[in-house]
């Protein structure tokens, strides 16, 4: 299996990286990587996936975060770990949520995202 991640470079610049299966065949990081652009993509601009998405834009707007949507998208992403823990982070002048995994393997991965 294998997803595009968007990151931002030291320089300041960005680029995409390519995350795949690991070697042991464990597709963790491939769901996690997803799970983060989704979390940048508008509701309904995935081609592929029209449920994919969060209106972010929208949210700030109208001062309402959308944590609705939010947490749709850890229901679709749960069956993928043995626990998806999605929390917002208090406190920050865009949403940003905190994104607890544990690998079907039990290894912790954790990401803070920006929506």
């Amino acid at each position: 299996m294998r997803t595009y991640g968007r990151i931002n470079n030291p320089d300041g610049s960005k680029s995409w990286i390519v995350v795949e299966t690991a070697p042991n065949g464990d597709n963790s990081e491939v769901y996690l990587t997803t799970l983060v652009q989704v979390f940048k993509l508008n509701l309904g601009e995935s081609p592929f996936f029209a449920n994919y998405g969060i209106p972010a834009k929208q949210s700030v707007l109208q001062q309402i975060a959308p944590d609705f949507y939010i947490a749709a998208t850890q229901a679709q992403f749960a069956p993928f770990f043995a626990a998806l823990v999605i929390a917002k982070t208090e406190n920050l002048p865009i949403p940003t949520y905190q994104v607890n995994a544990v690998t079907l393997q039990g290894a912790i991965l954790t990401a803070q995202v920006a929506t």
